[in-house]
């Protein structure tokens, strides 16, 4: 469903990522670890748009979107998150998750993208704290609004960044819960970024490994 063939982008003399190529199955998740400075992120970034690649190609269920901008690649189908939380602290969790379904999404009606609110936080245990400030909630569940709202958009494929960073064990395994929820209730594909191995290992069908910008298993 996604094919990844070829991605190589450099900065000035260094190479943050290098012939770089992966293909995704529906409903599959598949890991992707590594140390830091491997180029994980960088290999995101170049996936969904916010960076183009020097080379490589991006296609999505035979359409190609390599160099596409990040909103059009979030409407072809993939979303994703981010590692730092990235939340509007005075707007609510509600807001929020609209915020990505309004403006990530395929919809134009705002009664559907309000309906795949409501579905998308129930789905990642939000739907209590709709009505808060995204201010007020813990770290864990901060990540989780992130998570709907990349939901929100009605991914084909959800491309996860460290969402497991900062959290404890306890809530390591209720997001793993929770990502073995996404995909069997959505059909979703995920590629998850981890360094929590432990969390991929325990939910993902295989793992690759980034090292220095290459694929090395």
């Amino acid at each position: 469903m996604l094919e990844v063939e070829g991605i190589t982008k450099t900065y000035g003399g260094l190479t943050a990522v290098d012939d770089v190529g992966f293909a995704v199955d529906a409903e599959e998740i598949v890991g992707v670890i590594g140390p830091n400075g491997a180029g994980k992120t960088t290999l995101f970034n170049a996936v969904t748009g916010v960076e183009s690649p020097d080379s490589g190609s991006v296609v999505l269920r035979d359409r190609e979107l390599t160099g596409a901008r990040p909103n059009a690649v979030c409407r072809s189908g993939i979303a994703r998150t981010f590692q730092s939380v990235r939340t509007f602290d005075e707007s609510t969790v509600r807001e929020n998750v609209l915020a990505g379904a309004v403006f990530g999404g395929r919809r134009r009606d705002r009664d559907a993208a309000r309906s795949a609110v409501d579905a998308a936080l129930d789905l990642v245990g939000l739907a209590a704290d709709a009505g808060r400030h995204a201010s007020d909630l813990p770290i864990a569940a901060r990540k989780r609004v992130g998570l709907a709202r990349a939901l929100a958009t009605d991914p084909a494929v959800l491309l996860l960044d460290e969402v497991g960073s900062g959290l404890t064990p306890a809530e390591i395994d209720d997001l793993t819960e929770t990502v073995s929820r996404i995909r069997s209730e959505r059909a979703v594909a995920v590629v998850w970024i981890e360094h929590v191995t432990d969390a991929l290992f325990d939910v993902a069908d295989r793992v690759l490994v980034l090292d220095d910008g290459s694929l090395i298993a």
